[in-house]
């Protein structure tokens, strides 16, 4: 039985910028702002590919959204708007939980359900979202951007 081609599910992507910066020691603790700045660009081509999620499935990236905090929110967007950067006022962490809230429920995101999967190593964060949003390491990350 013939079942047409597979599909891939689209996604919003969150990335917890200080944990992806985190999980590579390239030095980016000299300057946390033009880490996060080679990251966004390295981020930029990822929104409207398909790509193999972390589980192998296909996936297509809808949106990109990076949350910057620390020194790290004083990065300029230089990614040409590709990437939607969040600066949060004081904790990263808080502030993925409450945009993946307004994602989830429609509140600001868009008025159709969508699957969003959040880019961090913290489990502490990982138990603050809810059951239904998929979490990934930077390394699936990192393996996409070539870092």
């Amino acid at each position: 039985m013939w079942r047409g081609p597979p599909y891939a599910r689209s996604v919003i992507v969150v990335v917890d910028v200080a944990n992806v910066l985190g999980s590579r020691p390239d030095g980016w603790w000299r300057d946390r702002a033009a880490a996060a700045g080679r990251l966004l660009d390295r981020l930029a081509r990822l929104p409207g590919s398909e790509v193999a999620g972390p589980d192998g499935a296909a996936l297509v990236i809808e949106r990109l959204i990076a949350v910057l905090e620390g020194a790290a929110r004083a990065v300029p967007a230089t990614s040409g708007g590709a990437v939607e950067v969040v600066r949060a006022e004081r904790d990263g962490d808080a502030a993925i939980v409450a945009l993946v809230g307004e994602l989830t429920t429609g509140a600001k995101g868009p008025a159709r359900p969508v699957d969003v999967l959040v880019i961090t190593a913290d489990r502490g964060l990982r138990q603050r979202l809810s059951h239904d949003v998929r979490a990934a390491g930077p390394n699936w990350l990192n393996g996409l951007i070539g870092r």
